[in-house]
This record gives C-alpha cells, sequence and structure tokens, in this order.
C-alpha cells in the first residue's frame, strides 16, 4: 500500500522507498490533497522548551514559539482526515496547543477521536533516547510498538550543564533528526493498519 510521508527529508529514508509519496519542504506539505493514508513529521523546532528562550534572545516573527506557518496544523488535519500516524518530539508544546492528551505512562491511551503514546526510537536503533510522542487515527485501534526505553549511547543537543560525567557524545543535527528504519518501518505499519479495514 502506497503511503504519503508528509513533512519529510528531502534526501531522508522516505525519499527512494517506493511505498511512499514523499512531502518534503520542496513540495509543501500543507498542500496534500489526500488519496492515501499518512504518516507525517511536522517540523518541531518552534514547538520545544528552547523556542521561547531564542525568541526572547533574537526576536522576529519566523523564531516566534509555534510559527511554524501552520505544518503542524496541518498535519493534524491530514492524519485526522485520512487516517495514519504524525510524530513529535516528546513534550512537545504543540500537543496542549491543538487539544492533544499528553501521554502517561506506556502504551496507547485515547485522546479525542484518536490514540496517543510515547515511544522511544533507541527502541528501534536510534543512538540516542530520543524520546517521542505518536498521534494515531484509524478505523481499527492502533497495533502495539516496542515499548522498551533502552538508553542511547549518544545524546541530542546541548551538553548537560551538571558536568562532564552526564554527557554523552553529541550527535550531529542530521542524525539526530533522522528516522531510523525499523521506525520508519514502525510508522508505515501503523498508516496501513489504520484503513485496513477498507
Amino acid at each position: 500500500m502506497k503511503v504519503a510521508a508528509l513533512f519529510v527529508q528531502e534526501d531522508g529514508c522516505y525519499s527512494n522507498d517506493e511505498r511512499f509519496d514523499a512531502w518534503p519542504e520542496s513540495r509543501d506539505a500543507r498542500k496534500y490533497p489526500g488519496g492515501m493514508t499518512v504518516v507525517a513529521h511536522p517540523p518541531c523546532q518552534l514547538w520545544g522548551a528552547m523556542a521561547a528562550v531564542n525568541f526572547s534572545r533574537w526576536g522576529g516573527e519566523h523564531n516566534r514559539p509555534g510559527n511554524d506557518k501552520g505544518c503542524f496544523a496541518s498535519a493534524l488535519k491530514s492524519v485526522n482526515e485520512f487516517f495514519g500516524v504524525l510524530e513529535h518530539p516528546a513534550k512537545t508544546r504543540a500537543w496542549a496547543a491543538h487539544g492533544l492528551k499528553k501521554p502517561q505512562g506506556i502504551g496507547w491511551e485515547k485522546s479525542g477521536d484518536g490514540w496517543v503514546c510515547e515511544v522511544w526510537q533507541s527502541a528501534y536503533g536510534h543512538r540516542a533516547n530520543k524520546a517521542t510522542w505518536l498521534y494515531y487515527r484509524g478505523e481499527t485501534p492502533p497495533h502495539e510498538l516496542n515499548w522498551s526505553r533502552p538508553r542511547g549511547s549518544h545524546q541530542v543537543g546541548f551538553q548537560d550543564q551538571r558536568g562532564k560525567a552526564k554527557n554523552k557524545p553529541t550527535l550531529s543535527k542530521r542524525e539526530a533528526n533522522a528516522t531510523p528504519e525499523s521506525f520508519k518501518e514502525a510508522l508505515y505499519s501503523l498508516a496501513v493498519h489504520s484503513v485496513s479495514s477498507k
């Protein structure tokens, strides 16, 4: 089954996979017309804890927290309308801003007409923990994922200010943002499952 991959890297893991219709920045996934279930990775930089710090430091509308030009709202609309799954970093402020329930504990929980959960991408081969929140909507409840939380050997972002002993090697921005192949497979499986009764 073909699945639309929205807001993905231009030359990332979705670009050469024939099962996906990839929508990188050059195609503007906000214009996705539908027709396929989706896996959505809307940009997250303006929804994290550092967004407010950067805005107070540098200013500018392009730095305003939550000002992602409608990308998250568009991704959520696509998942609600065409089914599939949306991925964002754990603790994203986009969840509360768009009325989604914050995941609690392990496993899927209902959130409105959909389901939410927290999964660690380290369980799927990422070298950092990369705690991630998912929102799923489909004709049937989502299937189980790998809920294990192995500690990554690396970290994403800034060094820990509590001292050298708390730090791990820092990943490059590209590797930190990349979706591991096995996690891509899990998201594809969820997207297919969301319309499997059709």
